[in-house]
């Protein structure tokens, strides 16, 4: 896959990419970053190797963001960093936003030197943009995969990436120091290990003007959910607040930075209703277990290879005939030895999306964004395929 404007992602935890942000003599088909789930934040957390002397660094996967940040702040030290200077191609080539000089008595130390310009930093699990982030170069290495699907570690000596404070780390998981993004305008793409794209249903990728990034859209990435019906009945719901507007309110993003879909208030409350309404008879609910409120006494509902036995909930995109189903298996989420929970969270603030799709729904589907056509596929669970994400073939 890796030149041209394509790319799979699949909650199985790997990632592939390719990069032209940065120099290197070998030209590999395919890099990749495995990546793993953090159990205490649910955040989904890979791995790259930077600097130099080279040292492993822990980032983040933000699905929404169109860049690499880095802590440069605590514990930073290189003899190959070099700050990207004012008005350089790497400032052009990061979309700087910003350009001027270091305010502090010590100007010369990564992250903040003079003449050097600036780029957006974002931590959605801080609900926080800093827009002081200093441009900059330095040493990574990655994996690559050739033909025998274990190809040479290969080193890219000038891999531009943004640094940022400290306190931007806040609520990532443990010894994180930064994330990795992968939104509409950055130049990382990512890929898949095996093709299960004949099956995807594609919907046209929103393009959402947003006030934090001048003269350029938002580099999340929107799509139209026009209903959701559960056991094919459809759920009475506001369709205003499915229309994205422009102050960045109502509307459908997808987001590897949140665990679970966020819902407004009062679709959580339709979606739910129908939900409860759609179970056995005799799965009864009992007291909610936070973040989720709706759940059930797991005691009497089945399963099978589509994970529990639940009622079907369809994420209806541009056309009737065009959704995307999410069965059991990303519907319901086990809490306690009895207690199973709706694995959707109401949003508790008065604006954003109506529909934040969130990690727990995409795991064990495939998801391509077709950047050059300008859409995102669904596979659907892979369950359906009866494979899942730990059958696949690359370790580390």
């Amino acid at each position: 896959m890796s030149s041209s404007n394509s790319y799979l992602f699949n909650f199985c935890f790997l990632l592939t990419i390719s990069t032209c942000l940065a120099q290197t003599n070998f030209k590999p088909k395919t890099l990749f970053l495995t990546v793993k789930k953090d159990l205490s934040t649910l955040q989904y957390i890979t791995e790259i190797h930077q600097r130099t002397p080279l040292i492993p660094v822990k980032l983040a996967v933000h699905l929404g963001s169109e860049n690499v940040w880095v802590d440069c702040e605590t514990g930073f030290k290189s003899s190959t960093y070099k700050p990207a200077i004012c008005d350089s191609r790497q400032c052009n080539l990061a979309r700087s936003t910003a350009c001027g000089d270091c305010l502090t008595e010590n100007k010369t130390r990564p992250g903040c030197n003079n003449n050097a310009c600036d780029n957006i930093v974002s931590n959605p699990a801080m609900d926080t943009i800093y827009t002081g982030g200093e441009i900059a170069e330095d040493v990574l290495t990655i994996q690559s995969i050739d033909v025998s699907l274990r190809g040479p570690i290969v080193t890219l000596p000038n891999f531009i990436f943004t640094c940022s404070p400290s306190f931007l780390t806040e609520n990532l998981g443990k010894d994180v120091k930064g994330m990795i993004g992968f939104g509409q305008q950055s130049h990382i793409f990512f890929a898949l290990g095996f093709d299960a794209s004949q099956d995807l249903i594609y919907t046209p990728i929103i393009i959402n003007p947003n006030l934090y990034y001048i003269k350029r859209a938002s580099p999340e990435y929107y799509i139209q959910v026009s209903s959701i019906t559960i056991n094919e009945k459809t759920v009475p719901l506001n369709k205003t607040l499915l229309l994205l507007d422009h102050d960045d309110k109502g509307g459908t993003r997808i987001s590897t930075a949140i665990p679970y879909t966020v819902l407004e208030p009062s679709i959580y409350s339709a979606l739910s209703k129908a939900f409860v309404n759609e179970m056995p008879k005799d799965v009864k609910t009992v007291f909610p277990v936070p973040p989720f409120r709706t759940c059930f006494d797991s005691s009497f509902i089945g399963l099978s290879r589509l994970g529990y036995n639940a009622p079907r909930i369809n994420l209806v995109f541009h056309t009737p005939n065009v959704y995307w189903n999410i069965t059991g298996a990303n519907s319901l989420v086990k809490v306690s030895q009895r207690v199973v929970c709706l694995a959707f969270v109401e949003r508790i603030h008065p604006w954003g999306q109506a529909i934040v799709i969130g990690g727990y729904q995409m795991q064990d589907n495939l998801v391509e964004f077709d950047l050059a056509r300008k859409r995102i596929g669904f596979s659907n669970s892979l369950f359906f395929r009866q494979t899942m994400c730990s059958n696949q073939f690359y370790t580390n």
